[in-house]
């Protein structure tokens, strides 16, 4: 059977009964304008010719997307801040922003930028945007193709986006088809040195990544007099990458070698999620139920052998992933006058992971032998439930408050080459106070008390053949949970455009770091750990300054955290976590043409890893620099050129090994710096 075979079998029965739920409801969707809200139409965005809802979202200043596919646990967590229609999109991976981009520019009634406060939905808070589609529209659709080259790589043709939207009296539907090939290359020299400096050897390293991405999805509301809401969406994907990486070797002692690795996947995921939502008593019920099915065998090889022949070896890994995700939750909303409501919510889930993996070396041309894995044939399963309670009120006039109060009671277990079952009752809950200041500030503090998403990766061993090590699974790991308290500054500058910065600190319990395991080492729990940030994105208008159609752009974030190294003893930051990322762009629609033209510049740094013996550190430098020139009406198409890479960043790797571990002395040193030149793309898109 094959692997969509698999995973359609599993998924089909959901997807036909949130079908017949679908077909049994009536609803509407509220036409009147949510109060307080800052209301957007597509003039407001003419300047940018937007084709779909989701540009025309990402143009409102000072606002960024945040979606539902954030690694939270359920829905319960889960803090996306777009809704459709007044309604939350029930779905993670196919989600609000795959949501907004199936919406025709066309089909959008307005865009209410407003405070999370207007709506009954528990986790929201801050500025929420709230997209209000025409019901009676016909079909309308929207399609997008992209060409792309680059050094070292054949270029593609095929990245193709259609999407078709229509609707009539109570039925509104999208669909999307795409097919979005993703392309990576990049060449240099890698310098391998002993511990003292002395070179060991010099490696010419030629990187190319190849992959396929086709996938189709769409969803199904209604909407008719009754009062009930209904919809479902659904979305399958393909995914098939190939890597490739050949070396040659110069060894300052011994013969020139050469060394190829190869690896490949071939992945099918599919996921159906619906909601279904009525009057009942006093209030609303709204159930959402969501399923996921994903399948991904791969296979990574490495060769190595010498220019004359001479000793040769070959590794071979393969693992067969299966994946799955079954979430119900079901709410009861309850407005009790005067602004406040209530809200109960029950949840429960069920997710797994199952890995079935082989490794096989040969040496000198003999026949692949496998090798002991231990803890790499394994299942891991979760079964979860949730129970909260939600208040939110007015306290003072431009002043809300919400309160939220729950506890989650979860079952892990494991079986195969690890055997294990744990439960675990872990708190959680949130307050969060929204003070409107001033008709153009607003400020959101929030304190929470959050439990982390498990990542089942972690409870299997595996093996990097690429990097030549691995990581030993660990049954033991727990969830982390953490405190976490942040303020939230949101400005509105009027002509000078808008602003959100948010600061944030987290004390985290049993965070999962990096720790030894027997021999080797792998995934766990440690004790404690902080965190600190800021989160910020702005959008500055030139024309006041006489720049007309001009605006900058800056969004980034910057990271400090805390823990204590459980192989040394030491002080040092969340193992591989993210230092600060920046994006500053400038974009100038000139003034009674229909030219625009566009530079910016993204730069990041990530902190080291660190494993049992060694420590790594991945950097890109100087940045990445791009440009483009567009035309919004060729021949009724908008037409873009863009060359990336300007400034020729270099992608940099530099990892340090050790004597038995990291207490020990430095033995080897591998630094590398690759290039992967310009890349030049061409767009065209329209709307129908």
């Amino acid at each position: 059977m094959n692997p969509l075979t698999r995973l359609l079998g599993g998924a089909c029965f959901s997807a036909l009964a949130v079908s017949v739920v679908v077909l049994s409801a009536r609803a509407d969707v509220a036409p009147e304008t949510t109060p307080g809200a800052t209301i957007y139409t597509i003039e407001n965005f003419r300047q940018y010719a937007p084709r779909t809802a989701l540009e025309m979202v990402n143009r409102i200043p000072g606002f960024s997307i945040q979606g539902d596919n954030d690694g939270s646990r359920g829905f319960g967590q889960a803090s996306g801040n777009v809704l459709i229609n007044h309604q939350r999109v029930s779905g993670k991976s196919n989600g609000a922003t795959d949501s907004l981009d199936r919406i025709a520019a066309t089909s959008v009634v307005r865009i209410e930028l407003v405070d999370a406060s207007a709506f009954e939905i528990p986790g929201l808070s801050g500025q929420v945007v709230n997209v209000v589609t025409s019901g009676d529209t016909g079909i309308s659709g929207t399609w997008r193709w992209s060409a792309r080259f680059r050094d070292n790589l054949p270029p593609y043709y095929n990245d193709l986006n259609l999407t078709l939207s229509g609707g009539g009296g109570d039925l509104s539907w999208t669909f999307e088809a795409e097919s979005s090939p993703e392309r990576g290359a990049s060449n240099g020299p890698e310098f391998v040195t002993d511990g003292q400096g002395s070179l060991i050897e010099r490696r010419e390293e030629d990187f190319t990544y190849i992959a396929e991405i086709m996938s189709v999805a769409g969803s199904i509301g209604w909407t008719p007099p009754s009062g009930a809401i209904a919809n479902l969406n659904a979305k399958a994907q393909v995914f098939q990458p190939d890597y490739k990486e050949a070396g040659k070797l110069f060894r300052t002692q011994g013969v020139e070698g050469r060394r190829l690795y190869t690896g490949a996947e071939d992945e099918v995921f599919v996921e159906v999620g619906g909601d279904y939502e009525f009057g009942l008593g006093p209030g609303r019920l709204k159930a959402i139920g969501l399923v996921r099915r994903e399948d991904s065998p791969i296979v990574d090889r490495v060769l190595v052998g010498n220019f004359d022949g001479g000793r040769s070896s070959e590794d071979v890994f393969r693992k067969d992933i299966q994946e799955g995700e079954y979430i119900l939750r079901t709410e009861y909303a309850l407005g009790a006058g005067s602004g406040a409501d209530w809200q109960i919510a029950l949840e429960g889930a069920f997710n797994y992971l199952e890995q079935d993996s082989s490794l096989f070396v040969s040496q000198d041309g003999g026949p692949l032998e496998r090798q002991e894995l231990p803890r790499a044939n394994s299942r891991v399963e979760e079964q979860r439930g949730e129970i909260s309670i939600t208040h939110g009120r007015p306290l003072a006039r431009g002043l809300t408050g919400q309160v939220s109060l729950g506890a989650e009671m979860s079952e892990l277990s494991q079986s195969g080459d690890a055997s294990n079952v744990r439960t675990f009752t872990r708190p959680k809950g949130f307050a969060s106070l929204t003070w409107q200041a001033r008709p153009t500030l607003r400020l959101v503090s929030r304190l929470e008390r959050e439990v982390g998403q498990l990542d089942f990766y972690d409870f299997v061993s595996s093996v990097n053949l690429n990097s030549g090590n691995g990581q030993t699974g660990n049954p033991e790991i727990v969830p982390d949970q953490k405190w976490k308290l942040s303020v939230k500054t949101e400005k509105n500058f009027g002509a000078w455009g808008a602003g959100t910065i948010e600061v944030f600190y987290e004390d985290i319990e049993d965070i999962v770091d990096r720790v030894p395991i027997g021999s080797g080492d792998g995934p766990g729990n440690l004790d404690s750990a902080w965190q600190v940030g800021a989160e910020w994105d702005a959008t500055l208008k030139l024309a006041p300054i006489g720049l007309s159609g001009a605006e900058l752009t800056y969004e980034g974030n910057y990271y400090d955290s805390e823990l204590t190294d459980p192989l040394t003893g030491e002080i040092r930051p969340i193992n591989d976590s993210s230092k600060y990322w920046m994006m500053l762009q400038l974009r100038h629609d000139v003034p009674a043409t229909d030219w625009a033209w566009s530079v910016g510049f993204e730069r990041w740094e990530r902190n080291p890893y660190y494993r049992l013996a060694e420590t790594g550190q991945e950097g890109a430098r100087p940045g990445f620099a791009f440009a483009y020139i567009e035309h919004k009406d060729l021949w009724g198409m908008t037409g873009q050129a863009m060359i990336g890479n300007i400034a020729n960043q270099n992608d940099t790797f530099r990892r340090q090994i050790y004597d038995t571990n990291r207490l020990g002395n430095v033995v080897r040193i591998e630094d590398r710096a690759r290039d992967f030149g310009p890349i030049m793309t061409f767009t065209l898109e329209g709307i129908f």
